[in-house]
């Protein structure tokens, strides 16, 4: 028997890795399973070169727990170690600098200090009192030895019976983590670090994961029900999903993975962080935003690179060339393949585009190289249920949609039952009403219409009547400009809470009476004001400029011009008004209340 010590630089170094190796605990099981694997594929690429004689048995790793004696332990069938090995691997911390690390790291809660400093298997003595490692080398005449070690620098190594090569870790578990020993804890922390590890994992004498997971195999060997079935597999209680991108890259970098489009039918369904990401099948973490531009986020999916760095503890991206590659190269494998399938399968494409349209407008948003590619294949529907690219729709509007500078107007509605009037009202003149009625919508128009050239989004509630040529209205009004004037006096009088301003036009006999209409770009900045803070506040707090427009040619306006009476006069004209800030929602609180009054009264008249 062999007793020493560990050879570091400081007997500080256990207590820093106890308290400090981690900020996750529960992440030893995955660097100890991590370790089985690799010598476990160490000795099959050892047998594949004939360096390892004979059979190479059942290659597993089994992970079993000891209630009585407080154990947890790990067993694996791999490459094993000698004396030697062990006293090179386990007794000596690999630290350069260590007087150094130890002043960088000392008192930090979530200092991460793993992989690079080769401290995988230390990680370990995080949640035990001690810890035993028994192993015996695949070379031939090499005997079982038995390490020890209590945390202190202090460590026994002695000859040991196993039978078998490979290595067991017996874990004591201190006071502290006995959580350890309890079965639904362990298989919390399997099913999350070690799912798809590439060598069976067995636990209370069940295989826990799936070695040959599908974004390992080539495109070619999977059929739409085995990407299904994994999405299954990812995401048991989700529905399936739209299609999805398998990702295949050896050069300029190592890139597997599979991204799967989810159905989303509201904005409010909206889920980031479903994107894993593993590092040769050894999960990592599901924080990809240095990796997945931000509009994929809302992807679902794995994606696996040897090739990303990572910092010491595998858990956090560092800033690299490589990513930003990848990242780059994600984004275009998307863009091709929803180009791909609105090419090659319109109907398909636009019957996805209630989920498609959340992704593609993000992207659209932030991306511009992403941008110059969605603008072939990004759809608007209309309010008829027809889809237009932004070329067909110019086209389907060149005539009718322009304003008085020459810009296209892209009318919108973003609420097609609330806006009905007004949509009726378009759609009788020929004009295309698209909807935009997402969440996202508000600041996706803000955004393309700065990027799309001579292109003017303009709500089909706001002031359409001056900003488009209008082929059927603008006829005279059959009202004398005495009569103009007085309904134009009848009608403005002051709305607690709004700024109203009246004007009295000829339009179609057809056209409501009172037509309320809010100014595009107010109601849009009070719209985003809402949603902020600051200044954005202080604009949504200001009243609400209204347009009246009084339709001088409806029938009705004759009626109130010859009501003898002007109290009923002012109250039929004021019922007028309400009805058109109603259609606009406008009419709250008081005023509602006010209106209701009023018409059963003038009911009663």
């Amino acid at each position: 028997m062999q007793k020493g010590n560990i050879r570091v630089q400081t007997e500080n170094i256990f207590p820093i890795i106890k308290k400090f190796l981690y900020s996750e605990h529960d992440i030893f099981i995955r660097e100890l399973v991590s370790n089985a694997v690799d010598a476990s594929q160490k000795i099959k690429t050892l047998s594949s070169i004939g360096e390892m004689k004979g059979d190479l048995g059942d290659m597993r790793i089994d992970i079993l727990i000891d209630k009585d004696k407080k154990t947890l332990s790990i067993a694996d069938r791999g490459i094993g170690m000698t004396a030697e090995e062990v006293d090179k691997y386990l007794n000596q911390v690999a630290f350069s600098g260590a007087e150094e690390f130890l002043e960088k790291y000392k008192g930090q809660n979530e200092a991460s200090i793993i992989g690079h400093f080769g401290l995988g298997f230390y990680s370990s003595f995080m949640v035990s009192s001690k810890v035993e490692v028994i192993t015996k080398s695949f070379k031939e005449n090499e005997n079982a030895v038995r390490w020890e070690c209590d945390g202190s620098p202090e460590f026994i190594l002695e000859e040991a019976t196993r039978e078998g090569r490979g290595t067991t870790i017996v874990m004591h578990l201190n006071d502290e983590s006995l959580e350890f020993l309890e079965p639904a804890r362990i298989n919390t922390v399997l099913e999350k670090f070690c799912k798809f590890l590439p060598v069976p994992i067995f636990f209370e004498d069940k295989q826990i994961n799936n070695p040959v997971p599908a974004w390992t195999k080539k495109p070619s060997e999977l059929t739409t029900e085995d990407y299904q079935n994994f999405y299954k597999e990812l995401y048991p209680f989700g529905e399936p999903p739209l299609f999805w991108i398998h990702l295949n890259v050896d050069y300029p970098f190592n890139l597997t993975g599979i991204l799967y489009f989810p159905k989303i039918k509201q904005s409010y369904e909206i889920q980031k962080d479903k994107i894993q990401l593993y590092s040769n099948q050894v999960f990592v973490t599901d924080e990809v935003k240095d990796i997945v531009p931000e509009f994929l986020m809302l992807l679902h999916g794995v994606i696996d690179s040897p090739d990303i760095p990572l910092n010491v503890s595998r858990s956090y991206l560092q800033g690299d060339p490589n990513v930003k590659k990848i990242n780059a190269h994600i984004t275009k494998k998307v863009a091709d393949k929803l180009e791909e399938i609105f090419n090659n399968d319109r109907k398909s494409f636009e019957e996805k585009w209630e989920s498609l349209g959340l992704f593609v407008k993000y992207g659209m948003m932030t991306d511009d190289k992403f941008l110059d590619k969605a603008n072939k294949f990004f759809v608007m529907e209309d309010t008829s249920g027809n889809f237009h690219t932004l070329e067909e729709y110019k086209m389907a509007t060149a005539t009718l949609q322009k304003n008085k500078e020459g810009k296209q107007v892209l009318l919108y509605t973003t609420n097609p039952i609330q806006q009905d009037a007004f949509i009726q009202q378009a759609t009788a003149k020929g004009y295309v009403v698209a909807k935009m009625e997402t969440l996202v919508d508000a600041a996706f128009i803000n955004n393309v219409e700065m990027k799309w050239d001579n292109t003017l989004f303009v709500r089909v509630d706001s002031d359409i009547v001056d900003n488009l040529i209008d082929k059927t209205d603008g006829a005279e009004s059959v009202l004398s400009k005495e009569e103009s004037e007085k309904v134009k006096t009848i009608f403005d009088k002051p709305i607690e809470g709004l700024n109203v301003t009246v004007e009295v036009k000829g339009l179609s006999k057809d056209t409501v009476p009172v037509t309320a209409t809010r100014p595009e770009l107010m109601r849009r900045m009070k719209d985003m004001a809402s949603m902020g803070g600051g200044m954005a506040a202080w604009y949504a707090q200001m009243p609400d400029e209204v347009n009246l427009t009084v339709n001088g040619n409806h029938p009705i306006l004759k009626t109130i011009l010859d009501e003898k009476d002007e109290v009923k006069q002012e109250k039929l004209a004021k019922n007028l008004t309400d009805l058109a800030l109603l259609s606009q929602g406008l009419l709250t609180g008081n005023n509602l209340t006010n209106f209701i009054s009023r018409s059963v009264e003038l009911m009663k008249a």
